[in-house]
């Protein structure tokens, strides 16, 4: 029996801003792991504002949340930063480096931040990921000197330095042309097929989502397919 990943328990969740609008309504489902999950439905139907939820960023709503079938609804904020850099891996649109720093550095930071490894063995790792990637070629280049799609590539590896349990994209490829977005739905049905990591993929795209394992299909704020 695959292990569950992440569990949703009839989540809502509500703004008030000025009036009481309900943007979630009873979201229940679970990912088990190894699974390539896409999340489609059209702009405002609560997508990215559940994916904040099950990444532990957002934790205003009412319902249970389980990550590898441990509670994280009503845990303190020190403790949720340290299961988001633990356990989750996030790949955005955007890339998010840091133009100063080279393309290893960038990939290290990560695992700096949760102190589990010694500096070289976090280099070993970082190189491992981007050889994984095809891109340890670019290890001492400064993150601005590389392509759109490199660096986007980059942005995985970061996301895969310690070994998350489940990696989140927010429309990882919506600011990537076809080539370098088709470069990155093989990557990550790669890392689902040869390497069983868990992904949960927000996205706009049709075509991304119909290849991958499976969809959740939201409408105003409910799935309506899962």
């Amino acid at each position: 029996m695959q292990n569950v990943v992440l569990e949703a328990r009839h989540i809502n969740k509500e703004f008030h801003d000025p009036v009481t609008v309900q943007v979630l309504h009873d979201i229940t489902f679970k990912i088990n792991r190894g699974e390539f999950v896409s999340v489609i439905g059209k702009s405002g139907c609560g997508k990215s504002t559940l994916l904040y939820i099950l990444s532990t960023m957002d934790t205003d709503y009412t319902g249970e949340l389980l990550i590898y079938n441990e509670l994280m609804t009503g845990r303190t904020d020190k403790d949720l930063a340290h299961v988001r850099n633990e356990k989750i891996g996030f790949v955005f649109q955007f890339h998010y480096l840091l133009n100063e720093f080279s393309v290893l550095q960038n990939v290290m930071l990560p695992a700096f931040k949760l102190n589990r490894y010694s500096q070289e063995e976090v280099k070993i790792r970082a190189m491992q990921k981007l050889e994984m990637l095809g891109i340890a070629h670019l290890a001492t280049k400064e993150a601005y000197r590389i392509s759109g799609g490199e660096k986007q590539r980059v942005a995985i590896a970061r996301a895969l330095i310690n070994d998350p349990l489940i990696v989140m994209g927010d429309e990882p490829t919506g600011n990537l042309d076809t080539r370098n977005s088709e470069m990155v739905f093989e990557i990550f049905k790669e890392l689902a097929e040869v390497h069983n990591q868990t992904l949960l993929i927000v996205t706009h795209d049709p075509g991304f989502a119909e290849r991958s394992g499976r969809i959740i299909e939201m409408e105003d704020g409910r799935i309506i397919r899962s």
